[in-house]
């Protein structure tokens, strides 16, 4: 064989798959991304540490699309019931987390928007579309009060009725009053975590496209009292208590695991208390 033909050969042979103990992580010749991969090793060390534990019978196994059982998705709910101590927060750790994070319990933000949709649709040339869309962002910011006047009045809301996806572009882009409970998440994330007003000087990415968005006004609400929010704030350090148990458990057992071709964050000793 030359060296040529060898090493064509070995181009062609798939890469071995990821896996835990193993037990493959997906099909050969399937190449799923980073956080895909972690998703499934995660999933699947909990899967063996139910069987290992007794709540979970061998002949379960492992699917190549790492979607679990029923059976056992409830032995892996039944583990972590077992293994996961949650800290239940005090008085004083909970008015330290409320006055940490005093806007996350503020009420009534609002804001005056408009906005130019470039939704990303299928088939759409992406990079295409953030080249227009950011065209018309610097346009937009550019355009002074004086020239804006004088190519015939606001070009914001022109530019929206020209190319705008969302049906406010009849009104010039505008969205009037929205709170959060409005918004998608990750506009509301943009839009309300920040005091900015005028023209964004950055595109808002969100799960409709490419957004050029302007702020008009902005209304603060007011921060609710402790007593009214003491439930939420409970619950909210009883979630993070548990996000750690459950990290801290995984990282043990990582440790104790023959991992194969995922990154995974791995401890030698036990890390929960």
């Amino acid at each position: 064989m030359t060296i040529a033909s060898a090493s064509a050969s070995a181009a062609s042979v798939s890469p071995q798959p990821a896996s835990i103990n193993g037990v493959a992580l997906h099909l050969p010749g399937e190449v799923p991304d980073a956080e895909t991969l972690r998703q499934r090793a995660c999933s699947e060390l909990l899967r063996q540490a139910a069987q290992d534990a007794g709540l979970l019978g061998v002949e379960d196994h492992a699917s190549p699309d790492g979607v679990l059982s029923a059976d056992a998705s409830d032995a892996i709910e039944q583990l972590l019931e077992r293994e996961l101590t949650r800290a239940e927060p005090d008085e004083a750790a909970c008015r330290r987390h409320y006055a940490a994070h005093e806007a996350t319990y503020r009420q009534g933000d609002r804001v005056l928007l408009r906005h130019i949709l470039f939704a990303v649709t299928q088939g759409v040339d992406v990079r295409r579309l953030r080249e227009r869309a950011e065209q018309v962002l610097l346009e937009v910011r550019c355009a002074d009060d004086a020239s804006a006047q004088a190519s015939g009045g606001d070009l914001f809301g022109r530019r929206a009725t020209e190319l705008s996806n969302c049906p406010s572009a009849e009104q010039g882009g505008q969205l009037g009053w929205v709170t959060t409970r409005d918004l998608a998440p990750e506009l509301a994330r943009e839009l309300f975590s920040g005091q900015e007003v005028g023209v964004l000087p950055r595109l808002v990415h969100s799960r409709f496209g490419l957004h050029v968005v302007e702020v008009l006004r902005r209304e603060v609400g007011t921060v609710a009292p402790f007593e009214s929010v003491r439930a939420a704030v409970r619950q909210s350090l009883l979630q993070q208590s548990w996000a750690t148990a459950l990290r801290q458990y995984l990282q043990v057992l990582a440790g104790r695991a023959e991992v194969v071709g995922v990154s995974l964050e791995a401890a030698d000793t036990p890390l929960l208390q």
